[in-house]
């Protein structure tokens, strides 16, 4: 275990150089900042030449690898950084000089267990990418498919461990101070931090992931998954096809070579919706970096170490939430809120469908392509404070994506709203999803999984009440429900018979 004072020295060394670059003087300033912590940001920035303007993704840069996904992960929560802290740390690129192959070359054969000769008929020993954690090189295998091969950074793994733990000492220390702090539960924060990292450090993770996300997108042939080579892939290499297109960043290459660009735009927004919406499984990093334009009009997408997952129950409220914000329904979607548990009992549901018409009628007097996801979010955030809403992770990583997405999508288009072209999926999925088809469906789906449990429900009920001297002549039908306890049969046929009864009612109510 890590001693405080090794921990105590870390954070003032990292504190140093966020207060160098200014990063320091909103939590400062900020008088929800408890006094204690206030204490220690004013040493932090002891004798320090501090900016006028703070530079806030330069000094997570300046600080390290691990820095940088820690503010990468903090740009999806302007609830705690503040806007304009969440918008520099957008700036965060992940790029580092790349090692040389000399290093690179054992870390791929001793985790493949074999020569690179065995396996690839040519090596690029030039990277075509290098970040924080990995770098990727082309390759061709031995039987001629041309593939990226991604490879962990020797000695990574330590260095995040390290910092890791040092985040949530620190995070331990602070969220007991109270107020605010509490409130945005520093420690949930880290934890979310600490899953995303692990995920991104064994890259069989990241393949499980691709693969998952390539079963779950079959219903859109226009996004594409690259093919992972599990022969060739192991916590520490991943192999996998390699996405010959043009980046989605690059707008001039692509109008060159005649893409669809508003066809490109609406490929992508759908593609994330049938993700986040309809799968609950969604690439929580589609920024122009990893999407690339494909022959036909389509997208393909890579790097799938960060993903996020939302269950049915919170697909269905988010889809109330954005088809009720669409619509103009405050009340529903404040409802919504207290349903979740995302706004404490204690508040007027009337009072938050109030502040929520505050955020949504100034976007619907706009023009359609004027409207943006990001100005709701913002103004969504504004009011969190007000009303106690406790953070959700998930939610605030689909929230970022979301806007991502939508920057994407509007600089092939500007003309595109994802309010609009969202607005049919979503009700299409609401409807699915809550109308009486589904509601009879759910039911038929429950009744089997009934009767199937069935057999050893009436085997445990005869090992519990067995009967004495042997069973019992069976009474009447129309006394089932009222003999008194004395065997096993008598449940389960009360068992039997409500099950059936469920049945039948389904199948008149489909009648």
């Amino acid at each position: 275990m890590t001693h405080p004072v090794v921990h105590t020295w870390r954070l003032l060394k990292w504190g140093r150089t966020l207060a160098r670059h200014g990063a320091l003087q909103g939590l400062e300033h900020d008088t929800k900042t408890p006094p204690r912590l206030r204490r220690l940001l004013r040493l932090a920035r002891l004798g320090a030449r501090v900016p006028d303007q703070p530079r806030y993704a330069d000094a997570f840069e300046a600080i390290g690898p691990a820095a940088v996904k820690l503010g990468q992960t903090l740009a999806t929560r302007p609830d705690i950084v503040g806007d304009e802290a969440a918008l520099d740390l957008l700036r965060l690129q992940d790029a580092l000089p790349p090692l040389p192959f000399e290093v690179i070359r054992p870390q791929i054969e001793d985790s493949l267990g074999r020569p690179i000769e065995t396996m690839f008929a040519s090596f690029d020993e030039k990277p075509v990418g290098a970040a924080s954690i990995a770098q990727v090189h082309r390759a061709v295998t031995t039987d001629g498919r041309a593939v990226a091969v991604k490879v962990l950074r020797p000695g990574v793994e330590a260095d995040f461990e390290r910092a890791i733990d040092t985040y949530e000492w620190a995070a331990a220390q602070v969220e007991p101070m109270g107020g605010e702090i509490a409130r945005l539960q520093p420690r949930l924060v880290i934890a979310t931090f600490k899953r995303w990292t692990a995920r991104e450090l064994d890259l069989r993770r990241e393949a499980a992931s691709a693969s998952e996300l390539a079963e779950g997108m079959a219903a859109e042939p226009n996004f594409h998954v690259p093919e992972i080579d599990w022969p060739r892939t192991s916590g520490k290499v991943l192999t996998l096809e390699w996405i010959d297109g043009i980046k989605l960043s690059n707008r001039a290459a692509l109008v060159e070579a005649g893409y669809d660009l508003p066809l490109l735009a609406q490929t992508l927004v759908h593609a994330f919706l049938r993700q986040a919406i309809a799968e609950g499984f969604f690439h929580a990093d589609l920024h122009q970096g990893n999407l690339f334009a494909l022959p036909g009009n389509r997208i393909a997408a890579v790097d799938f170490g960060i993903m996020g997952r939302i269950d049915r129950r919170a697909r269905i409220w988010l889809a109330e939430i954005l088809y009720g914000l669409i619509t103009g329904n405050y009340r529903r979607v404040a409802e919504i809120h207290f349903e979740a548990e995302y706004v404490p009992a204690h508040h007027d549901v009337r009072e938050f469908a109030t502040a929520l018409r505050a955020v949504g009628e100034p976007m619907r007097g706009l023009p359609v392509k004027e409207m943006s996801i990001g100005m709701m979010l913002d103004g969504l955030f504004s009011i969190t404070r007000d009303f106690d809403m406790v953070t959700q992770p998930h939610l605030l990583l689909l929230q970022k994506t979301m806007v991502m997405v939508e920057g994407v999508a509007t600089a092939l288009d500007p003309d595109i709203n994802l309010w609009e072209t969202a607005g049919p999926f979503v009700e299409d999925w609401i409807r699915t999803e809550l109308g009486p088809e589904a509601a009879v469906a759910d039911r038929i789906v429950a009744d089997v999984k009934t009767l199937y449990r069935l057999p050893e429900l009436v085997r445990r009920i005869e090992a519990r009440f067995p009967a004495p001297g042997g069973a019992p002549p069976a009474p009447p039908l129309r006394q089932i429900e009222v003999v008194r306890i004395g065997g096993g049969w008598r449940y389960a046929a009360v068992a039997f018979a409500s099950a059936a009864a469920g049945i039948v009612a389904t199948w008149a109510m489909m009648g």
